[in-house]
């Protein structure tokens, strides 16, 4: 698996990390720099200043002997660690603190230019090559009546502000290398917390895609990647499923549609090459259209399911009586249990008892859950079929006194294609599909149908639909009569 991501991360720490070496080393170490030098000038300066307007002033007006000024120099001197000098406009050097001033070898600064300092106060440099090395120069005029009489400068090495430089650029580097040392434990954490869930994901997904959809994803989190890691795995779990089915699927259909066409065919060869004598024909022609019918049954039910499936189920709702339809549907089937012995009981509530739904599609449930039930009722049994109300719904039952199905099973009766052990010896023509069509159209009106039944008892199944209130019933009826009335009129020959 490819480990684009991960290196992407490594490879912008380490970017990172050598772009903060290079900023702190270059940009940073020149702002530190400039920055200490600007600070230690502000502070030299109010020194050298508070020097000019006392001391040196002094000097300028006789009111301080020279031999003074030097000892209050060497002081400021030692507390500064800077050399103060007191320099006249023309460059001759009237007091340095670190050395005596021999009066009779006077020392002047050659080349010196008070120009030099217009617009500002300090200088770094050599002080007109007075110094070996560099030295920060700070400056303040010595005036008397509006009149410069001298200056005072105070010279620092350098040495000692780079100390201070590089003492900050060390600290700065701690820091960067916390901060990467921070990171560092960031990206531990990413790389447990994303990238190896991720990584993880990743497997299950490429294990989906080669049909491996059993894999398991272990990524035990309650996060957004604990969620999408458990999705993924619901989504496989249920791929899976939806495999086994159509396997199982497959294989039903092909069972049950090769019962029928066995028979077909064997008793079409038998009928052609004379096994079976003609005056017998009728009898086994019969048997072929009865195997015919049932593969027509098996075909229309897979076509309905598939119909409910895919494209959906168009539901034509209007208003009736579903007492009316019950006493209609179980009219069909009183050939087939006066044959078997059963008798028909309906326990309805009231007269009539309105309901919005399709009903024709109503109609085909009430249809499957009386075939299902008369196929598995024993001789001389009986099958109630009852509606009663409660909260704004009709409730309707269908209830057998037959085989019943075994608790294991109950889960899986309606699922598309499956008898259970009891019923494959009695439902020789069964599908396996009437369930599957009743549970989708009750699912189709926003329904439930539940079954309960008991081995050896019988079983129940109970559907519910909503109970339409009385003034879209009254409405109903009006629009149904005044149907009744056209077509009477329609029909009514004229004079």
């Amino acid at each position: 698996m490819r480990k684009a991501l991960y290196f992407k991360f490594i490879l912008a720490y380490l970017i990172f990390a050598f772009f903060g070496v290079f900023m702190i080393s270059t940009f940073g170490a020149s702002m530190i720099r400039n920055q200490v030098v600007a600070h230690e000038a502000d502070s030299l300066y109010k020194e050298a200043n508070k020097i000019s307007v006392s001391y040196a002033s002094d000097l300028y007006t006789n009111r301080a002997a020279l031999d003074t000024v030097q000892q209050e120099l060497d002081f400021l001197d030692d507390y500064l660690s800077a050399e103060i000098w007191i320099i006249n406009p023309s460059g001759l050097l009237v007091v340095n603190s670190s050395t005596p001033v021999d009066v009779e070898n006077p020392q002047v600064v050659d080349g010196f230019d008070s120009t030099v300092y217009m617009g500002k106060y300090y200088t770094v440099g050599d002080f007109f090559h007075s110094f070996d090395d560099e030295v920060l120069s700070v400056y303040s005029p010595i005036t008397d009546g509006y009149k410069v009489q001298g200056y005072v400068f105070i010279h620092k090495p350098m040495k000692e502000l780079q100390k201070l430089t590089d003492s900050m650029l060390l600290i700065s580097y701690l820091m960067l290398g916390i901060f990467l040392l921070l990171s560092v434990i960031i990206l531990i954490f990413f790389n447990e917390v994303v990238y190896k869930p991720l990584r993880k994901i990743t497997t299950a997904t490429e294990q989906y895609a080669e049909g491996n959809l059993h894999y398991q994803i272990s990524v035990e989190s309650n996060d957004e990647m604990g969620y999408l890691a458990a999705t993924l795995s619901y989504m496989a779990s249920e791929l899976a499923k939806g495999e086994d089915n159509q396997k199982k699927l497959v294989a039903n259909v092909s069972h049950d549609f090769r019962s029928p066409l066995t028979s077909i065919k064997g008793y079409s060869e038998a009928m052609l090459d004379g096994t079976i004598p003609p005056e017998m024909h009728e009898k086994y022609l019969a048997i072929l259209v009865n195997e015919s019918e049932r593969l027509i049954k098996l075909t229309n039910n897979l076509l309905t399911l598939n119909n409910l499936n895919t494209e959906g189920l168009v539901l034509d709702l209007t208003v009736f009586d579903i007492n009316e339809v019950i006493r209609k549907t179980a009219a069909t089937f009183e050939g087939t249990c006066r044959e078997k012995k059963i008798s028909l009981s309906l326990i309805l509530t009231g007269e009539s008892l309105p309901v919005k739904a399709d009903m024709g599609k109503i109609q085909q449930v009430l249809y499957n859950l009386l075939d299902n039930a008369i196929k598995f009722s024993n001789r001389d049994s009986e099958i109630r079929i009852s509606t009663t109300e409660k909260h704004s719904k009709v409730f309707v039952s269908v209830k057998d006194f037959g085989i019943g199905i075994p608790k294991e099973s109950i889960g899986q009766v309606f699922d598309r294609f499956y008898k259970t052990d009891l019923s494959r010896g009695k439902d020789k023509k069964g599908t396996g599909l009437g369930l599957s069509i009743a549970r989708e159209i009750i699912r189709a009106h926003g329904e439930n149908i539940n079954v309960t039944s008991t081995e050896g008892e019988g079983t129940e199944f109970t559907f519910s639909l909503p109970l339409e209130d009385d003034d879209e019933i009254a409405e109903a009826l009006e629009e149904e009569a005044l149907i009744k009335k056209e077509e009477a009129a329609e029909t009514t020959p004229s004079n």
